[in-house]
């Protein structure tokens, strides 16, 4: 049996095509290999482009495979995600703003991925010290990304966007300066 890792001579532009057959197996045709979850899991790490279809409908099972994912990783270990989180975001199904609470933390973690990987880019790596001092200054920042959802003007979310960039740029600078890399 093939190792997904053995797939890491493949080009990163092109779309990994995993199928799922109904015995629940999943076949990567790209290595002609059965995997599974965790050799998944390490594709979504490398950054690898795929696509999970049924075998028999042709359906595309991407989500569900991505969202098991994070269900085994919420599972065992340390949890990223507290219950009251999971509670706000199952709240915002079938809301007035559930288009927009996609959208909206989809941009934020993918600002906080830039961040992180031009943070570092530029400094060596960070000490557990530096790291729970920047978490401080994004205790305040998580507390006031919500605020104001309730109210489902457009005004709101534009005023709530220009009030977390400010305070990604804010605790970006200060985060650089402690790293001695102000810019």
């Amino acid at each position: 049996m093939k190792s997904v890792q053995d797939a890491g001579s493949a080009k990163l532009g092109t779309l990994r095509t995993i199928k799922k057959y109904p015995n629940r197996r999943l076949y990567d045709t790209q290595t002609s290999a059965y995997v599974t979850l965790a050799e998944i899991k390490k594709l979504v790490m490398a950054a690898s482009p795929l696509v999970v279809l049924d075998a028999k409908t042709g359906d595309d099972l991407t989500r569900s495979i991505l969202l098991q994912i994070i269900l085994e990783e919420e599972s065992a270990g340390v949890p990223m995600f507290s219950e009251a989180v999971l509670s706000n975001i199952i709240r915002f199904y079938g809301h007035a703003m559930q288009g927009h609470m996609g959208s909206y933390l989809e941009s934020h973690v993918q600002s906080f991925m830039d961040w992180q990987n031009k943070l570092g880019e530029s400094s060596p790596a960070l000490s557990p010290e530096v790291w729970a001092q920047f978490m401080q200054w994004q205790t305040p920042l998580m507390q006031n990304m919500f605020s104001g959802l309730a109210n489902p003007s457009q005004n709101v979310m534009a005023q709530m966007q220009e009030q977390m960039q400010k305070q990604i740029q804010k605790n970006t600078e200060q985060m650089l300066g402690v790293l001695g890399l102000r810019s």
